[in-house]
């Protein structure tokens, strides 16, 4: 429900931008205000599930999740429908960390925990492509705000489910909430996804965007300063500082780079360049879905306790960028079944092996009075490698489309030739190439990815026996 947030408002956006009157300057906001909250309030309801108690907190984000999901889909302008996408995503920050920290305490046996991560790592890599065919067919069969109104009876039965099933109790140990961390940590996180999200409309030369990133890398400088003399810090160093949990942290925000841009190309390109409805276009994502979730829970799930992590890794990067690339040689008329359905089975398999092991290792080991912070940077290494992503690659695509476009036309008017048909025929060429050249960008990012795995993550296959248990004091051996 959290992550598929991210993206099931992508094809109901054109329906809600035309009812509620909201402007083409607006109308990122609907995006923005979600991923901004979210991205930026991580680490602090992580550390609130460590201090409050993780399934208390996990229920309260539930509740809070569906009611600002009923405002957004009852908004009457733009205004209550932002707000309620900030809403979303605030409670968002407490869910998420809370989920990834109740199955790290909940399964310790090697099989279990491996089978628990599986799943996970299915929904947490299918969850955006499955927005996107939820979103088509809610906006085509029934109306776009019944795309913030699914999240209700989804909410509810996960709360009857938290109540009946979920155990958990808080580790405060004296611990107090590090508020000069939470302000310059999550002030940081802010200022980063921001700049990321303005990038998109303003270009990265922009003063502002240049300002608040260069802001938002600052206050996370003097944020790691203050981790290092605060009693109770809000996100103890020696979770970052372990050479594998660092290791899976920055292959998660390198392959998220490159798959979140690739949603957003193929989005455009499926509805604008083959002219497929939003129901076409998010069943088009089908196989690559189906494909995470056998990598995730049919492969990794049953190797992650034979195998190192890395194993799974690195193969699984360089499957995500064989993929990408054969995206590389997409034109205007490419067939759906000769072009777009092997590379999204290759993506979508090289994930499902990516998902899982980076997130079971950078949970390894960890003290229980930790978890939710843990599981809070895993989850902002997710939604900061998107909205760079995200923003980076339409900056590229954009750009180098509008040159290739501008050329084109040039060379057709001085032979003249610019016809209409011709004038269109081109723009969408242009198009194309900037999607091509973008995505050439992201493989390239998902061959770095397969890099560091390999280089950082160090950690052994894992022992039959019981991983670390709840009360397990921090370690920086995750080789265990």
């Amino acid at each position: 429900m959290v992550v598929l947030d991210a993206t099931i408002v992508n094809i109901a956006l054109p329906s809600a931008q035309r009812e509620l009157g909201i402007s083409d300057a607006e109308r990122q906001w609907v995006i923005t205000a979600y991923t901004l909250a979210f991205g930026g309030l991580l680490l602090l309801g992580g550390r609130i599930a460590d201090l409050v108690g993780r399934k208390t907190t996990f229920m309260v984000g539930l509740v809070g999740f569906a009611v600002a999901s009923g405002l957004g889909g009852a908004a009457s302008g733009p205004g209550l429908l932002f707000g309620a996408r900030a809403l979303q995503g605030a409670f968002g920050a407490l869910l998420a960390p809370s989920a990834l920290s109740l199955l790290t305490t909940t399964f310790t046996e090697g099989k279990e925990r491996g089978k628990a991560f599986g799943i996970y790592g299915a929904i947490a890599g299918g969850g955006a492509a499955i927005g996107l065919i939820v979103g088509g067919l809610l906006t085509e069969y029934l109306d776009w705000r019944w795309c913030l109104y699914v999240n209700v009876p989804i909410a509810a039965l996960a709360f009857l489910g938290a109540v009946v099933f979920l155990h958990d109790r808080p580790e405060r140990g004296g611990a107090r909430l590090d508020i000069p961390g939470v302000l310059l940590g999550c002030g940081g996180l802010v200022a980063i996804v921001y700049g990321c999200g303005e990038a998109r409309p303003r270009g990265w030369g922009d003063a502002l965007v240049v300002g608040l990133l260069c802001g938002g890398v600052a206050l996370l400088a003097v944020f790691a300063v203050w981790q290092t003399r605060a009693r109770h810090p809000l996100l103890p160093l020696h979770i970052v500082r372990d050479r594998n949990r660092g290791g899976a942290f920055l292959t998660m925000a390198l392959a998220t780079i490159a798959l979140f841009g690739m949603f957003l190309f193929l989005t455009y390109y499926f509805q604008v360049v083959l002219g497929y409805s939003p129901v076409k276009a998010g069943m088009a994502f089908l196989p690559m879905t189906v494909a995470i979730i056998v990598g995730s829970t049919q492969i990794s799930a049953r190797l992650l306790h034979h195998l190192p992590p890395r194993l799974l890794m690195v193969p699984g990067a360089l499957l995500a960028a064989s993929g990408l690339y054969l995206l590389t040689f997409l034109t205007a008329r490419s067939a759906y079944v000769s072009h777009v359905l092997p590379a999204e089975l290759l993506v979508g398999l090289g994930m499902g092996l990516i998902f899982m092991p980076v997130m079971a290792t950078a949970t390894s080991g960890v003290a229980a009075r930790d978890a939710g912070v843990t599981s809070a940077t895993v989850n902002t290494a997710q939604q900061v490698g998107g909205s760079i992503g995200t923003a980076l690659l339409n900056t590229i695509a954009t750009s180098t489309g509008a040159a290739y476009i501008a050329d084109r036309l040039a060379a057709a008017a001085r032979a003249g030739q610019l016809t209409p048909a011709v004038h269109a025929a081109l723009v969408k060429d242009g198009v194309v190439h900037g999607f091509t050249v973008a995505i050439g960008v992201s493989a390239t990012v998902m061959l770095l990815a397969a890099f560091v795995a390999g280089l950082l993550v160090t950690a052994r296959a894992p022992r039959h026996g019981p991983a670390p248990g709840p009360d397990a004091g921090p370690t920086t051996d995750t080789t265990r």
